[in-house]
């Protein structure tokens, strides 16, 4: 029994002392304790009042009990936006949202609050369709959004006009000026949706920036194919006295590793040392496979072997590393030793491994298959592309064709794989067929698959057949 609840009966009953009560059980997060509390308070009728109906309120919402928000709400004579606000937020987070919406539908006046309540759940939701149904209801009603609303908003823009569009209504509202966030997620909207000189624009304009700014100016560059910008941006970053954490010198990292420079690599290299940013596995893998695809694999080697821990993010970028220098002995060794150590595969450790695996036995993929199956790993759509590509490559190509076959959805490169596995296995008609029924089913082809068709009409001598594809899909060479 707590304390205070002996004390209940002993101590007059005023509000103050309720309320005083009741944050108690706040600051112990005491669900027992609120029950009687509340119990209490029906017995005294405090349970109508307001400001203690709320708390109560606040209270059943942190506990995700339904029955007792619900019951709580009622109870409360004299509802303000408080109450039905947490009603609303202790619904959505209980998962009841057909009840949520109709208690929002029911409010009187619903606020900038209630409002930004409604659209968040549906942006996490990936509702994006009823978030801006919503928003554009609250713009019709009058209420101004805050810098809430236009960072949820902002985060399902998927045109360029619309995001400017938005991007102008957040000027004239002032909200955006010197607002950090908004300002950021601006900066983030306009990389993903292929927009650059914007995105370097917002940031340019901002009168305050923080480490997320620099690091989204970074990242959308990178991400852009703009790694030389990326590049000069970390350099006036450091210049400006703002010091660069594990997400921005991972992106550095990886625009080295995309430019191949090696020197400047070398330089964050250096730099992530003195940081102490090494026990970073997302770091210590960048640098591996900047190491490996700058052509020094013994550097990749020697730091991974210097690592203390090893984990599946560095496993994965070590047996990456040897399968881009065709060292699938090594590749499988190192899975030997992941699967000693306890260290699960993921599905990118089984794709790697079987695109290592494709020159060799098919003993060896007959048991990476096993694996994959013991892993759970078959129906991920890597993989099984992998498992198509090392069995039609091996010579196997009935197999391969009866894992293409369970594909729902195929991508293009497993039909390309399976039009070059024909094409490769002797089976040119076939490989004429797969063309022409991607033709009909799935993506556009690409200069791949008709290098592929075109190879299985020479091997056969499909001289009329061949003609008529080039004639048909020759444009696809020039992309």
């Amino acid at each position: 029994m707590y304390p205070l609840v002996k004390q209940i009966h002993n101590v007059p009953r005023t509000l103050t002392f309720y309320s005083h009560l009741l944050d108690h059980c706040f600051s112990l997060k005491a669900l027992n304790l609120t029950k009687v509390v509340h119990g209490q308070l029906i017995k005294v009728g405090f349970n109508h009042h307001t400001f203690l109906g709320n708390r109560c309120l606040q209270l059943y919402t942190d506990c995700h009990l339904v029955d007792d928000i619900l019951k709580t709400f009622t109870d409360i004579t004299r509802k303000n936006s408080i109450s039905w606000n947490i009603c609303l937020k202790g619904l959505l987070n209980c998962g009841q949202s057909e009840k949520a919406y109709s208690l929002f539908q029911r409010m009187p006046e619903p606020d900038v609050v209630s409002w930004n309540t409604i659209i968040s759940w549906y942006a996490s939701s990936g509702n994006s369709i009823f978030v801006w149904r919503r928003f554009r209801e609250m713009l019709y009603m009058g209420v101004n959004p805050s810098g809430y609303t236009y960072s949820i908003i902002v985060s399902m823009v998927f045109d360029a006009l619309v995001g400017k569009e938005l991007h102008g209504r957040m000027i004239r509202s002032g909200l955006i000026r010197s607002n950090v966030v908004l300002g950021n997620s601006l900066i983030d909207m306009y990389f993903k949706i292929g927009v650059i000189d914007y995105a370097v624009g917002v940031f340019s304009s901002m009168e305050f920036l923080d480490l997320i700014s620099w690091n989204s100016l970074i990242i959308g560059c990178c991400k852009a194919g703009y790694g030389d910008l990326a590049l000069v941006q970390f350099s006036s970053m450091r210049y400006l006295g703002f010091q660069p954490d594990e997400f921005t010198c991972s992106t550095v990292i990886t625009c080295c590793t995309n430019l191949r420079n090696l020197e400047k690599g070398k330089q964050v290299f250096v730099l992530c040392i003195k940081s102490g940013f090494l026990c970073n596995s997302i770091i210590s893998s960048a640098i591996i496979d900047l190491f490996s695809k700058c052509n020094r694999l013994e550097n990749s080697v020697q730091l991974f072997k210097e690592l203390d821990r090893w984990d599946s993010a560095v496993c994965n970028s070590m047996i990456s590393s040897y399968t881009y220098h065709d060292f699938s002995d090594s590749a499988i060794q190192l899975l030997v030793h992941m699967l000693r150590k306890d260290i699960r595969p993921t599905e990118f450790t089984l794709s790697s491994i079987l695109a290592s695996i494709c020159g060799m036995q098919v003993e060896q993929g007959t048991q990476i298959h096993s694996l994959v199956i013991k892993s759970g790993s078959e129906m991920d759509f890597v993989v099984r592309s992998s498992l198509v590509h090392m069995y039609a490559t091996l010579g196997l190509i009935d197999c391969a064709v009866k894992i293409f076959a369970s594909m729902a959805h195929p991508d293009l490169i497993s039909w390309n794989t399976m039009i070059m596995g024909y094409t490769l296995n002797g089976r040119l008609v076939k490989a004429v067929d797969t063309f022409k029924e991607l033709h009909r089913r799935g993506p556009l082809p690409d200069h791949i698959s008709l290098t592929g068709v075109l190879r299985a009409c020479s091997y056969g001598g499909f001289v009329d057949e061949g003609i008529a594809i080039f004639s048909k899909n020759g444009g696809v060479l020039c992309c």
